[in-house]
C-alpha cells in the first residue's frame, strides 16, 4: 500500500523558513516525478513545485527564488525548503505522486505565516 506522509508544517513569522518533508512507503519515489501542491482557504489547489526523476525542477512564479524542492532517494523522501515566507504562503501543503495507473496524495501539512 502506497502512503505519502507530510511533516514539517507550522506557524512562522513572515521572513522565516520551514522545511517540509514527504516520506513515502510502498513505492520507490526515485523513479517518479513528484510535486508539492498547496491549498489556501477558499482557493483552488495549486502546483507549487515539481521535481523529475532526474532532479530537474520547476516552480510556480510566486515561489521562485524562495522555495527549493529536492529528494533523498535513500530515505525515499522529498523535501520542500521554504525561505522568506510570506503571509500569502499560508496554506495546507500536499505532496503528490502520479504513476501510470494511480495518483497518490498525502494528508497535508498546515503552514501558517503571520505578518
Amino acid at each position: 500500500q502506497v502512503q505519502l506522509v507530510e511533516s514539517g508544517g507550522g506557524l512562522v513569522q513572515a521572513g522565516g523558513s520551514l522545511r517540509l518533508s514527504c516520506a513515502a512507503s510502498g513505492i520507490d519515489v526515485s523513479i517518479y516525478a513528484m510535486d508539492w501542491y498547496r491549498q489556501a482557504p477558499g482557493k483552488q489547489r495549486e502546483l507549487v513545485a515539481h521535481i523529475t526523476s532526474s532532479d530537474r525542477t520547476n516552480y510556480v512564479d510566486s515561489v521562485k527564488g524562495r522555495f527549493t524542492i529536492s529528494r533523498d532517494n535513500a530515505k525515499n523522501t522529498v523535501y520542500l525548503q521554504m525561505n522568506s515566507l510570506k503571509p500569502e504562503d499560508t496554506a495546507v501543503y500536499y505532496c503528490n505522486l502520479e504513476t501510470y495507473t494511480a495518483i497518490y496524495w498525502g494528508q497535508g501539512t498546515q503552514v501558517t505565516v503571520s505578518a
